[in-house]
């Protein structure tokens, strides 16, 4: 049964009438986690002028959050699972809570930093107790649909939080993004503890912590090495990093394959459904993080747009999430996993290739159908796809599995931002070195070179000479447009590229409607269309295969 032995008996049975209203807890504690990560996109310029933060500062207080967000949600999960799931979902909204008041009150960039990770803590043990505990409690006929809201919301928050961020930005200084956070985070606390029924796993053994100590070396390693790496040079620290994380890998694999109870089952990375469908939810996260990363950029210092419209203009993002939603809850029975997500993965995929248009004459309407079809494509696949990666774990390991599954989308959002953000300055620095090269003086060019920012900041310096420095600066102004959406199409152009590689990965992975794979060593069955618990008889099995095939389930 999904829920522990001595919950009520409608619980057990999945008819638990307040289930809806705990899946809006669930989603609300989601939402804000997400949103963390999206809104200081556009608080950005604030931060880094009332902190005068320089171009690797700000990068850490982005990524504060993210490296023990990544890191530490395989072994939380599992720690959920053990003690449990509503426990851990509370604990971790009041850690988020905690980390937020002191963001909103530091002025000093370690400080900063440091709430950041406080709330990445809480996050790592919020992200996966909301899939898990959703899990448990909805029954299987009625759990496709509520995985499709949990992962519309993920895609929700990355335009609303934007949207929010400059709402409050327009009255309000960059500390009331972290502070909007604790209201909310509170109101899930009780929500949770009034709604959300208690559940952890029954008959799980002594939790495997030297794997989880494992996992968080390696990931946390990698997630350093990738943010560190293409941003601020292959040096020492990212190097070490990054064999540090190759090392950890294998000693985990290694370590897994011998524990009796390992933390994860490595050996389910053989199930062509789960492995399929994690790559695909990384690549989902990298193409949409990286694209929003650079085009908010271009509303903000091209278009001129201030953050409350730039979050504005970001809202057709959400609105086709939840049209893909709707589509996916109706075909995905239909056609199977595999239609919907290479599908899904073909259109983000032309969606991010779109930006490749893009030019200094470019207006708003040139983001508009790349931005609603990478929405698109995330309400039509990361559903099924999340319903078939969490199908393949037991329920003693719905933590782990929703833990598996998020790190995937965390990974994937900061290759996205890591990666094409770095090819972003390489090709605006090289571009803008060609159009200016000469007619700066070299410490005003390194300057401007540093972003599309510090370029525009060059440039009103400029203008106040008064020897023609208006005229100097209004090429300036010209140059760094250009540059920079010079530096937007070719990084579109790489990203659609992995993209389409992805794709094509997915493609050949993921098996088609018909087939089925062996879960580990247990007994459950692994379609496409759907992904099974163990099953005590083989009339169970007959009777959900059946209703897999009719659409019901």
């Amino acid at each position: 049964m999904p829920l522990v032995a001595d919950t009520p008996v409608e619980k057990m049975t999945g008819l638990y009438a307040r289930r809806w209203w705990a899946l809006l807890v669930l989603c609300l504690s989601l939402l804000i986690v997400v949103m963390a990560n999206t809104s200081l996109i556009v608080a950005a310029p604030d931060m880094t002028r009332d902190l005068d933060l320089s171009s690797s500062d700000l990068q850490w207080v982005i990524d504060g959050y993210t490296v023990p967000y990544a890191a530490l949600m395989l072994v939380l999960g599992a720690i959920g699972d053990k003690y449990s799931r509503r426990g851990a979902l509370v604990t971790g909204l009041l850690i988020f809570a905690g980390g937020a008041v002191m963001g909103s009150l530091v002025d000093q960039t370690g400080l900063v930093i440091t709430a950041r990770a406080v709330m990445g803590v809480g996050a790592a043990v919020v992200m996966p107790a909301t899939l898990s505990l959703l899990v448990a409690t909805f029954p299987k006929a009625e759990r496709g649909k509520a995985i499709t809201a949990w992962s519309a919301t993920s895609g929700l928050a990355i335009a609303v939080g934007p949207l929010v961020a400059g709402w409050l930005l327009e009255d309000h200084a960059w500390g009331s993004t972290f502070l909007i956070n604790v209201p909310i985070a509170l109101v899930a606390v009780v929500g949770a503890l009034v709604l959300v029924p208690p559940s952890r796993a029954t008959g799980m053994g002594r939790i495997d912590y030297v794997g989880g100590l494992l996992s968080i070396v390696s990931i946390g390693s990698l997630v350093y090495a990738t943010i560190e790496g293409p941003h601020f040079g292959w040096g020492t620290g990212p190097i070490t990093a990054a064999v540090v994380a190759g090392v950890g890998l294998v000693a985990f694999v290694a370590w897994e394959l011998r524990h009796p109870s390992p933390m994860l089952d490595v050996r389910k990375f053989a199930l062509r459904p789960f492995t399929g469908s994690m790559i695909a939810v990384l690549f989902f996260f990298f193409g949409t993080f990286g694209a929003i990363y650079y085009s908010t950029q271009y509303l903000q210092f091209i278009l001129g747009y201030d953050a409350l419209e730039t979050g504005v203009r970001l809202l057709p993002l959400a609105g086709a999430v939840f049209v893909g939603a709707a589509v996916t809850g109706r075909l995905t029975p239909k056609l199977g996993v595999k239609a919907m997500v290479v599908t899904g993965m073909v259109i983000g995929t032309a969606g991010v290739l779109l930006l490749t248009l893009v030019d200094q004459g470019s207006a708003y309407t040139d983001f508009l159908a790349p931005m609603m079809m990478l929405g698109f494509a995330i309400g039509l696949s990361v559903s099924p796809a999340t319903d078939t990666v969490m199908g393949t774990f037991p329920e003693s390991e719905l933590g782990v599995g929703g833990g598996a599954n998020d790190t995937s989308m965390e990974l994937g959002g900061s290759l996205g931002i890591a990666l094409l953000g770095s090819l972003l300055g390489t090709s605006y620095r090289n571009e803008l070195t060609d159009l200016v090269g000469g007619h700066l003086p070299a410490t005003a060019l390194d300057t401007a070179k540093d972003s599309v920012g510090a370029g525009l900041a060059v440039a009103e310096e400029v203008a106040k000479n008064p020897a023609g420095g208006a005229q100097q600066a209004q090429a300036l102004i010209d140059a760094v447009h250009e540059a920079f959406a010079h530096s937007i199409a070719q990084t579109s152009l790489v990203g659609g590229i992995i993209m389409a590689a992805g794709t094509m990965i997915v493609l050949a992975v993921l098996p088609g409607r018909r087939a089925t794979r062996k879960a580990g060593s247990g007994t459950a069955t692994i379609t496409t269309d759907e992904s099974e618990q163990p099953r005590e008889s083989e009339k169970a099995e007959k009777t959900e295969t059946q209703e897999a095939h009719s659409g019901t389930a």
